[in-house]
């Protein structure tokens, strides 16, 4: 479906982004537009990509005009624009109201505006019934996106719910092996947090099927395996043939979780089990066809989805850090 299309990837530069755009070149697009702010990751990307179908260009996603402008001509946008980081979000509130809710309604109105046909909004699993600022501005997205396909356009909106993606910037295995090999300690907010995680080639594929199979207005979830992170310190440790290491309990920071969920409560009344890797959540609004079109799906059986649940074991975390490539 992306053959000789153009394609526009806001916040293109960061982990999420490389992998995409890497698996999008294999689809011959004619072409391929990374938006983002950050002038020398982009000049960075260039030069390890050096295809000539790959263009960038300097924006911000609060400027509307300038999205205006990069969506002429656009037939699918991936918005992967945002602040993520949940300390970051907590500390300056107005930065990513900015970023992540006003930035997200900019992009539809720009991909409406310039007729674009698909919209993917990636958003985080930290959106079900958030307790920190940065859920808060996601689950608000997650809104505005599936509110975007009542607005009578030619565009469709379709929002992918994902987990933590492992070696991803600000990852905790790469921050776990710099404590290990500078000091021989690991700090950890929690020893009870569990996480979900995915590879970031599960994330993008994800977002391909997603985009391939999304009717618009939906939520695409991926099932996740979860793990304790004292139990990922503790391979990581082992793995890099360390011993001793102390474990340091931080404390939770404010408005983190000790669990996570995929989906709360209220979301598992409209959730359907699309098949054996993937959940959709259907929105309350009525969106044309939508619900007609999943009633032939099994509802979920679990009120939420949590990451205290089905546990991975030591063995099957080494197995999924062999996997990402993050042991040897």
């Amino acid at each position: 479906m992306f053959a000789n299309s153009r394609i526009l990837v806001t916040g293109g530069t960061g982990s999420w982004g490389h992998e995409l755009v890497s698996q999008l070149l294999t689809h011959n697009p004619k072409e391929i537009i990374v938006f983002s702010r950050n002038e020398s990751s982009q000049v960075a990307m260039k030069r390890t990509f050096e295809d000539p179908r790959l263009h960038f260009c300097i924006g911000d996603v609060r400027d509307k005009e300038a999205l205006v402008k990069a969506c002429q001509g656009i037939d699918y946008l991936f918005h992967l624009a945002a602040l993520k980081h949940v300390p970051v979000c907590e500390d300056q509130p107005y930065e990513a109201l900015k970023t992540n809710v006003v930035g997200t309604q900019n992009v539809i109105e720009a991909a409406i505006e310039a007729r674009v046909k698909k919209v993917i909004n990636i958003s985080t699993d930290k959106a079900a019934n958030p307790s920190n600022f940065y859920g808060m501005t996601k689950a608000i997205g997650e809104k505005l996106i599936i509110y975007a396909n009542l607005l009578r356009s030619e565009t469709t909106f379709v929002c992918v719910r994902g987990g933590n993606v492992l070696g991803t910037n600000g990852s905790v295995i790469h921050l776990f092996r710099k404590q290990i090999m500078e000091k021989n300690q690991i700090g950890i907010t929690h020893k009870e947090m569990t996480r979900f995680f995915l590879t970031l080639k599960e994330a993008v594929g994800m977002l391909l099927r997603a985009t391939a199979e999304g009717r618009g207005g939906e939520t695409f979830v991926l099932k996740m395996p979860t793990c304790r992170i004292m139990d990922l310190a503790e391979v990581l440790a082992e793995s890099l043939g360390r011993r001793n290491v102390e474990f340091v309990e931080l404390g939770v920071r404010p408005g983190e979780k000790i669990h996570e969920i995929l989906y709360s409560d209220y979301e598992a009344q409209n959730t359907v089990v699309y098949d054996d890797e993937y959940l959709v959540i259907l929105p309350t609004l009525d969106i044309p066809g939508l619900k007609a079109y999943y009633s032939r799906y099994p509802r979920v059986g679990l009120d939420s989805y949590s990451s205290v649940h089905s546990l991975m074991n030591k063995e099957e975390i080494r197995m999924m850090l062999l996997q990402g490539g993050f042991l040897s």
